[in-house]
Parts: C-alpha cells; structure tokens; sequence
C-alpha cells in the first residue's frame, strides 16, 4: 500500500486528490488547519481504514514532522491561494506559503520521502503579453501570492539540487469544479456565476470581460499530481497544468447563461488589483514528460460542476 500525504487535503483540490487515493486503495492522510478546508470535503473517507486526518497547521514544524512519518509521497496543497487575500495579508500568506512549505521539505528530507510535489501556480509568470504561457519563460510574479508559489518552487528545485530530495511543481491555471468555495469574497468565479445565475441574479464582471483564462477541471489536477508522483525524468522540473486554451469570462457567462436557460445581464466593474489579462498555457512538456491527457475539457467540465452544485 502506497502511502500519501496530502496537505490542504480538507481544501478544494487537495479532497479531490484525496477522494481519487482513497479509492485506489491507497492509504491517505491529510493535514489541514480547517482555515479554508472544510471537514465536510472529507466527511465519506473519515472512517475508512486508509484515511487519517491530522487538524494542524503548516508553520508548526513539529506537527510537519508527524505528518510526514512513514510517507512515501507528498502532494502539497496546503496554502493561502489568493491573490486578493495575499495583498489584503501579505505577512500571513508570506508564512504560510513560504515558511510551511519550508517546512515540508525539511521535514521530508528526514524522513526520507520519496518525493514531493508542489502545488504552483500560474500567477508566477505575471502579466506578460507572450501567449502561451511556457516553462521556460522568466517569472515576472505581481502579488504576493504569485512570489510565494515562485519562493516555494526555488526551495524545491534547492532541496532537490543541494540534498537529493525529489521534488516536482505543478503550476496550476484556473482550476474549477465540485468542492470549489462559491461564498468566501475570494472565490473562484466559476462557482461565483453558477450559484448566481441559478438564483436569476447578475454575475458580476471585473474589467470588460475580454480577459481570458486557462480553466482546468480538477479531474486533470488530480491525474497531473499521480503522475508526477512516479515519472522519470520530472524531478527538479515545473510543469504547467491547464487545458492549453484561453476561454474569456464573456464567453464564460454567455456559456452558463446558455446552460440555465436565462439572460441575465452581468454587471461590470473596475478590474481588481493584481488581476491578470490574458492566461493560457502551452501544455507539451506536461505531455511529453508527465504523460499529461486531457481527462475533461472546459464544456464537460463545466457541465460536471454544475450537475454537482446543483
């Protein structure tokens, strides 16, 4: 039996992962503070046999040495993933991103893990108008979140490079689907607009809505995060995880109004602080070297997320 850590496992991605792992079979355990988690995501494997939650947060060092004894691969999630929260907060997600991913390598390494993969963003490349997004692109990260997931994948690729540690980062576009927040003022906006348009109100706009993103279902999240656990030639390597196609946000409402039969105009405001234009990925390396497919595209995916919201 394989063993998993997943940390953030009671969060929007990390109980996805953890949903798959159980099902395998596999014995999972999940650190999460509850911040943004929630037990309810992980409510059905709590009396599994395989399953073990760990209530703890990152930036204790001890707690990390705990969670990671015994483990064979860990699949970290645990952080602060906004970009608005980051710059509302900057020390706390500085701390948590940073220091708590800090944390997991040292406490990795000692506990001779077999390999760690990093929860990365997109955000690290910035506003840059060069389309797709590729790895091999400067980082030009503009919030504080975006230079947190860059710090955090400069102390892999060191662990890695200094102490042998296998390390991977997956950097992650616009992910959507079940589990995803739709009521924290940091949401996602896909689970924004859907429980807005099911209740006949407007989705509301940032900017003119001609900015466009990579969104990626989470099913492909999951199947990118197992298959880096295992492929040769990953280690010390980042890899963008997307569905290498921009959709814009007016095209996104046009498509959910279309699915709930209504017209509901949106509202527009002035774009946010730290927003980015244009995001989409090249997603060939992913291919080549992870063995990166497709599992749902952006239309399936968007008819699972609702199918499960509703």
């Amino acid at each position: 039996m394989t063993r998993y850590l997943v940390t953030g496992g009671a969060g929007f991605i990390g109980s996805n992962i953890v949903e798959e792992l159980v099902k395998r079979d596999d014995y999972v355990r999940v650190l999460d503070n509850l911040s943004t988690g929630k037990l309810q995501n992980i409510s059905s494997f709590i009396d599994k046999d395989n399953f073990e939650f760990i209530e703890g947060d990152l930036r204790n060092y001890q707690t990390v040495q705990e969670a990671v004894k015994d483990i064979d691969y860990i699949l970290h999630h645990g952080a602060i993933s906004s970009v608005p929260q980051s710059m509302d907060d900057p020390i706390t997600t500085n701390d948590v991103n940073i220091n708590g991913t800090l944390n997991v390598l040292n406490a990795s390494l000692k506990a001779k893990v077999k390999r760690v993969i990093f929860a990365s963003s997109a955000s690290i490349y910035g506003n840059g108008s060069e389309l797709p997004k590729r790895e091999d692109m400067k980082p030009s990260p503009e919030s504080p979140y975006a230079i947190s997931k860059y710090a955090g994948e400069r102390y892999c690729q060191t662990y890695t490079k200094l102490h042998g540690l296998e390390t991977v980062c997956l950097r992650y576009f616009n992910v959507f689907g079940p589990r995803q927040d739709s009521n924290s003022q940091y949401s996602g906006v896909i689970p924004k607009f859907i429980n807005l348009l099911k209740d006949g109100k407007n989705p509301i706009v940032y900017g003119d809505g001609d900015a466009s993103r990579d969104f990626v279902y989470v099913s492909n999240i999951v199947n990118a995060n197992l298959l880096a656990c295992t492929a040769k030639g990953a280690v010390g390597q980042a890899y963008n995880i997307a569905c290498g196609e921009g959709i814009t946000i007016n095209y996104l409402v046009k498509k959910l109004m279309d699915l709930f039969g209504n017209n509901i105009r949106p509202i527009y405001e002035p774009s946010k602080r730290g927003d980015i234009k244009h995001s989409y990925a090249s997603i060939e390396k992913a291919k080549r070297e992870l063995g990166y497919v497709i599992d749902k595209d952006f239309d399936s995916g968007i008819l699972a997320t609702i199918s499960a919201y509703q």
